[in-house]
């Protein structure tokens, strides 16, 4: 069999004024969801937490049935399709070499968007966009940055979102919009980042510290934190129109990917933040350590 691929290392934040934007790309089919060296491990996590905690990482509306079953198809298609070296469909079954799972898409025996998230690396999030604003339908969120599936299961994009400052002034319209155009054949991408001084994937609490970060300082901070990345996919369901939210989590420890020119790009990006973002990220307790370090970083650039 062949070896995974190396994780991708994403590094969106950009020098500069603070700009709140989607900044969407689109992506081919090909490249949708992410099969890398992590997959074991974060699959590993995965089926631990399905397994006990599903109250916290799996809920549904009523009414999402057949988008949670597109959810599953599609999601297997693709993995047959562009990973056919790990993954193989024979009929209604999908084998899983790398788990050694085999499931009966046709007959799963647990919800299908729960065998989708057992799957992928991806968190799924199924948006329904029938009524007159787009609503979180069902999701299966593993890997939660910092907010809780029970919280925002069924209610609108803009109150989900509600949290973070300047999005309902900004973002809020523009985003339900795009939701409700997004063509079936098109599969659009962004990238969410913040810098958190804990790696794990599962991150339900945390937003709006305003202590903590303690023993963080300018000389270890590059080992102490981390950039935290989220590669947001969105795409159209075909047949109930639901769209379909992914989300890959990648965390990378500061001192593996900061190269001196990055630290300049990096401190620039945080010192931009405005303070209410800054609150939100719970960054407020380690920022002036990560400046330290970063500072400390750019100026090996000279020699």
């Amino acid at each position: 069999m062949r070896p995974l691929p190396a994780e991708a290392v994403y590094l969106p934040f950009q020098p500069g004024p603070y700009r709140m934007a989607m900044d969407l790309i689109t992506v081919p089919e090909h490249a949708w969801l992410e099969v890398d060296t992590r997959y074991p491990s974060e699959m590993a996590t995965r089926r631990e937490l399905l397994d006990q905690r599903r109250h916290d990482v799996f809920a549904a509306v009523p009414g999402s049935e057949v988008a949670r079953g597109e959810a599953l198809e599609l999601v297997a298609g693709a993995l047959a399709a562009h990973y056919p070296q790990w993954f193989s469909r024979a009929g209604t079954m999908l084998h899983n070499r790398l788990t050694g799972e085999s499931w009966d898409l046709a007959a799963p025996p647990i919800d299908p968007l729960e065998v989708a998230g057992r799957l992928v690396q991806e968190d799924l999030c199924v948006i329904d966009i029938r009524s007159d604003v787009p609503r979180l339908a069902a999701a299966v969120l593993c890997f939660p940055s910092r907010w809780r599936l029970s919280e925002k299961l069924g209610g609108p994009l803009a109150e989900v979102h509600g949290p973070v400052p300047l999005y309902a002034d900004r973002l809020a319209r523009p985003v339900d919009r795009f939701m409700r155009h997004l063509k079936a054949d098109r599969i659009a991408c962004r990238l969410n980042w913040s810098v958190l001084d804990d790696p794990a994937l599962f991150q339900p609490d945390g937003k709006w510290r305003t202590e903590g970060g303690e023993g963080i300082t300018p000389a270890n901070a590059g080992d102490r934190l981390y950039l935290r990345v989220e590669r947001q996919t969105l795409r159209r369901l075909p047949t109930s129109g639901a769209v379909l939210f992914g989300i890959r989590v990648h965390v990378y420890r500061l001192s593996r990917i900061v190269d001196p020119t990055l630290a300049l790009d990096l401190a620039s990006a945080v010192r931009a933040l405005p303070p209410a973002i800054v609150h939100y990220k719970s960054l407020g307790p380690v920022r002036d350590a990560l400046l330290g370090w970063l500072t400390s970083m750019s100026e090996m650039r000279g020699g």
